[in-house]
């Protein structure tokens, strides 16, 4: 199974658009390498990625064998109130991988919601 690192900002007020930065370590294998034996790498390549915020669907890829290894996705969502960020990630191999990131909102002293 992969592994992934989401990076958010460190303080998110109520109606901010966040930028997410998620890096999943996956080889991504194309299928047209071969090893020192001269075989070829089967193709493996994560086929469908998710994310998830409050139950709604916020960012979706269906990547290729066009991207590179340890593949590094950004996206922006807004978030109104606390949650869970749950990202789900499958591959040519039907090896599943998820993530689960707590996503806080603080109020800012001074600061009024959404701006």
């Amino acid at each position: 199974m992969a592994n992934a690192r989401l990076l958010l900002p460190d303080s998110i007020a109520p109606g901010d658009v966040v930028k997410a930065r998620l890096l999943v370590e996956h080889p991504m294998h194309t299928g047209y390498l071969q090893d020192l034996q001269g075989r070829l790498i089967p193709r493996n390549v994560i086929v469908r990625l998710t994310c998830d915020f409050g139950g709604r669907e916020v960012f979706r890829v269906e990547p290729s064998s066009g991207i590179a290894g340890n593949p590094l996705f950004e996206f922006f969502f807004r978030v109104q109130a606390p949650g869970e960020l749950l990202v789900r990630w499958v591959d040519d191999q039907g090896v599943a991988g998820e993530l689960r990131q707590a996503v806080n909102v603080q109020l800012t002293p001074g600061r009024p919601a959404g701006a």
